[in-house]
């Protein structure tokens, strides 16, 4: 972890400017009726997860670049993380993913708990082959035409709902690779259909208190046809399996210029929101930094949430976590970056003057609608977010106090250098 005594010299040094900002962006909102420490309460208590994939560097189709002092395993991982909250107070939780992250459970707890951490999601891997096990998914995984591999996919899941149990998740995400990459080469509705039969044996296996989330994306790697291709398939897997199960959405899997606002507020309608993964994308699923190319459609995205969250439907809980793939920054400043990102969406959000966007809509004045969530958008809320973060012992400047502290350099002399060979996102 970074020696606090950094954080809070640091802190010292910009917090009159802060107060004075704050003060300034205080007065703003009181004409607009918006107390300010109310929203500083809300950003405060809002979290996101880390993935624990996401603090290593990952790849492209063609080569990957390993940056110095990546994590050689899940304990390493754990203390990326940790320092990521540490610095920013908005992602206490950490996602694990089987088998990249298997380890004794109670080795895993008190390590988290050693760096104030605990535990999100977790994330099934069914989309590549591990070196010790008997099917290949080659072909697909829950989908696929071989018994013996669907039951091994289902096993695996079930093995994750265990390991979550030991260390405390209350959730298993499920994404497949499983599709075609050519015409002909699969028959629609035989492998749907094997997919469902698989996803209700791992449902079965859940328990009471634990949901499901099911992950669409349009492509890749089947680039002709994928099993869960879009959020309709994802709905109708959802209400096919059960009460327990819902809706997770990833900013990158979509088609480019999708309305994903609108999908989130169906799914918010008809009850199966999940979550998200948050990133962004420029041309498909590039998993880029959250916010680095459309930070607009994200704050629309958490337009969609907080009207949902003020009329509290029965059983809105969605889970956040961030899904990025880093291969020229530091992931660690890359997740720190996407975690103020989503907060500052979500403090944007809850400026939006409901009433007056309400009237609006009504009249089908469209001009003045959009120009009521524009004013929001475009509020600097900046002061918000590091006052929230210094009032709980977290860095007025993040990025700052990170490249301060040496930390990179530290763990480089630590963990050894990895090979740069091989290929494939990760």
């Amino acid at each position: 972890m970074i020696d606090a005594s950094l954080i809070e010299a640091d802190n010292a040094t910009r917090m009159t400017t802060l107060a004075e900002d704050y003060d300034a962006l205080g007065h703003n909102l009181a004409r607009r009726n918006i107390d300010i420490e109310m929203l500083t309460r809300k950003i405060a208590n809002y979290g996101v997860a880390v993935p624990s994939w996401g603090v290593g560097t990952g790849g492209t189709r063609f080569a990957r670049f390993p940056g110095a002092g990546e994590p050689r395993h899940i304990f390493d991982k754990l203390d990326d993380c940790g320092v990521i909250n540490q610095l920013t107070c908005a992602t206490p939780d950490v996602s694990l993913h089987i088998p990249w992250d298997k380890a004794d459970p109670a080795d895993l707890i008190a390590k988290a708990k050693e760096v104030g951490l605990g535990f999100d999601a977790i994330n099934s891997n069914t989309f590549q082959d591990q070196t010790d096990q008997q099917h290949s998914y080659k072909f697909g995984s829950l989908s696929n035409t071989d018994a013996a591999t669907r039951a091994q996919a289902v096993e695996h899941n079930l093995e994750c709902i265990e390991i979550g149990k030991a260390i405390g998740s209350k959730a298993l995400t499920v994404w497949v690779g499983d599709g075609s990459n050519f015409p002909g080469q699969s028959n629609f509705t035989g492998a749907f259909e094997r997919y469902l039969d698989g996803m209700k044996q791992i449902y079965a296996g859940l328990p009471a208190d634990w949901r499901l989330f099911t992950e669409h994306k349009m492509f890749e790697p089947a680039f002709y046809s994928t099993v869960v291709q879009d959020w309709g398939t994802n709905y109708l897997i959802a209400k096919e399996l059960g009460e327990q199960a819902f809706c997770l959405v990833d900013l990158g899997h979509h088609a480019p210029n999708v309305n994903i606002e609108m999908i989130v507020a169906r799914l918010i309608q008809f009850g199966k929101l999940g979550g998200f993964h948050f990133n962004d994308s420029k041309y498909g699923d590039d998993d880029l930094d959250t916010g680095s190319i459309d930070p607009y459609r994200l704050f629309l995205v958490f337009n969609e949430l907080v009207d949902a969250e003020l009329r509290a439907p029965e059983g809105f809980n969605p889970a956040h976590m961030l899904d990025q793939s880093h291969n020229v920054t530091d992931p660690i400043e890359s997740l720190m970056n996407s975690a103020m990102e989503v907060q500052r969406a979500y403090a944007q959000a809850l400026l939006v003057d409901r009433k007056a966007l309400a009237g609006y809509q009504a009249e089908n004045d469209a001009l003045m609608a959009s120009e009521t969530l524009k004013t929001a958008f475009r509020t600097d809320v900046e002061p918000i977010l590091a006052m929230a973060r210094q009032k709980h012992g977290g860095a007025i400047a993040p990025l700052w106090c990170y490249r301060a502290s040496g930390y990179r350099a530290l763990v480089a002399d630590m963990r050894p250098a990895q090979s740069g060979l091989g290929g494939g996102i990760v």
